[in-house]
């Protein structure tokens, strides 16, 4: 496995070190994966102690607490850092790809810290495959040209790479500078996955404007120089089981009780968001849908509370520093317009909380707001989901995620639409109790059966008929 992103990350503590668990949907839902396959998970580096717990091959095993599997630490520099992850994949590649209308930055000096840094995690894998025939999964649009530079060195091993958000058209790609050398990297992969086929003929599409290759619509495939890549649609999911067997647990009631007291809730209709700050999520869309439903039926003043959870994100980047500074007044607006005594509407917990507590979240809540711009998958939706052993909440969900096309139980809702938003978020507070268990019980269902592990052995048995040549 290969990632930007570390499933766990060492921090100083005092002086002592503690291992912490980062906010990534993306390392959150592979843990699980490596934990049953067991094998080598290559990612960067980047807490300030993880230099501190790596061997003289830069590898601490993981989990912690019963380790299962080796974790191999890539390091870089700050100047790295902020030209491959900052700038080329979150300034340019992210927004590119994303339909949120955020403007994308190309900078030359961005790209060739891209390069470099691409180079780095293939000599780091390289190093770890030696001579043998490896099987490497590479994860996401950070690391968009590594499957070629593994694949020039190590011709043998089956690469995979998952691009877990989504792929614009062709029109939009080819805005890209460097659009040519992008898809030549993702051509080193011998299966090239995407969450939706609405992606897949995107990239299809790319590639054929693009470049000369050959293009297979039949089979969905792309042949050059060569060498054959399949271009397939796995919807990502996460482990159900362990996620409603620990919804149920005795800690989980516990933290809900001490989550009340500490937020002085007491008997009031609570609704949740719970996102990393970023542009695409609509939280900002969301605050004022809840605006206008307190605004249109005042019933619901002082009867219902919103908690937005999130982590702020690459604050380095000011369309970031922008959106928190557009939340945070939203939020105080609308407080101000209807605080009544102790009670306020809208409530943000915009720290890392701990997983309990986010698990706690998802137990007590009446409804789940997921209101996307633009995503690949959304993993929050699903774990929502998960979380109602009781078979009760509902479920508010943008069109334009990934988990819309299984989670047709959802109430679904344009985010753009402000008063459709209010009117949802009304009907999953009014909805009756037969039809909120109803619709649970069947999306509980869809994402038990197309959970994680399916997800994995849907991919790795693909790729061995493909190169079996079955």
């Amino acid at each position: 496995m290969v990632s930007n992103r570390e499933p766990y990350i060492h921090q100083f503590s005092g002086r002592h070190i503690e291992c912490q668990v980062p906010a990534s949907g993306l390392t959150v839902a592979l843990d699980p994966v490596m934990q049953a396959s067991g094998g080598t998970w290559v990612a960067h580096g980047s807490g300030d102690a993880d230099r501190e717990v790596v061997d003289e091959q830069n590898k601490v095993k993981a989990p912690p607490e019963a380790p299962l599997y080796f974790l191999k630490r890539v390091w870089l520099s700050k100047e790295e850092e902020a030209g491959y992850y900052t700038g080329f994949s979150n300034e340019a590649l992210w927004p590119l790809c994303h339909v949120a209308y955020t403007r994308p930055i190309f900078k030359e000096s961005d790209w060739n810290a891209y390069k470099q840094v691409n180079e780095v995690f293939a000599r780091s894998v390289l190093d770890e495959i030696g001579e043998r025939r490896a099987f490497v999964f590479i994860q996401d649009y950070h690391l968009a040209l590594l499957s070629q530079a593994i694949k020039q060195r190590s011709p043998e091993s089956i690469i995979a790479q998952f691009w877990h958000i989504p792929w614009p058209n062709p029109e939009a790609f080819r805005v890209c500078p460097w659009q040519e050398e992008v898809l030549r990297g993702l051509l080193g992969n011998d299966l090239m996955a995407f969450h939706v086929h609405h992606h897949c003929n995107n990239f299809l599409d790319t590639i054929e404007r693009a470049i000369e290759a050959r293009i297979n619509r039949e089979h969905h495939q792309v042949t050059l120089g060569g060498r054959t890549t399949a271009i397939r649609h796995y919807p990502i999911s996460i482990d159900f089981e362990r996620i409603s067997r620990e919804a149920r647990s005795e800690a989980i009631r516990r933290e809900t009780v001490r989550l009340r007291s500490r937020l002085g809730l007491d008997g009031e209709i609570i609704g949740i968001g719970m996102d990393r700050l970023d542009y695409t999520k609509g939280i900002p869309d969301r605050l004022m849908a809840i605006d206008c439903l307190l605004e249109r039926y005042p019933e619901y003043r002082r009867r219902l509370v919103f908690i937005q959870a999130g982590v702020p994100s690459r604050s380095q980047i000011p369309a970031y520093r922008s959106l928190k500074e557009s939340i945070d007044r939203l939020v105080e607006e609308i407080n101000w317009k209807y605080a009544v005594g102790r009670w306020k509407p809208v409530i943000t917990l915009l720290d890392n909380e701990p997983q309990p507590t986010l698990l706690a979240l998802r137990r007590m809540a009446h409804f789940c707001v997921v209101s996307s711009l633009h995503d690949g998958m959304n993993l929050v939706a699903k774990e929502f989901v998960a979380s109602r052993y009781d078979e009760d909440g509902v479920l508010i969900l943008s069109p334009f995620t990934g988990s819309a096309r299984e989670l047709t139980n959802a109430v679904l809702v344009n985010p753009y639409a402000t008063d459709h938003f209010a009117e949802a978020i009304r009907e999953a507070i009014e909805m009756p109790e037969t039809e909120r268990r109803r619709r649970m019980r069947k999306m509980r269902e869809t994402v038990r059966e197309n959970n994680i592990y399916k997800w994995a052995a849907d991919i790795i048995s693909d790729l061995v008929k493909l190169k079996s040549g079955a």
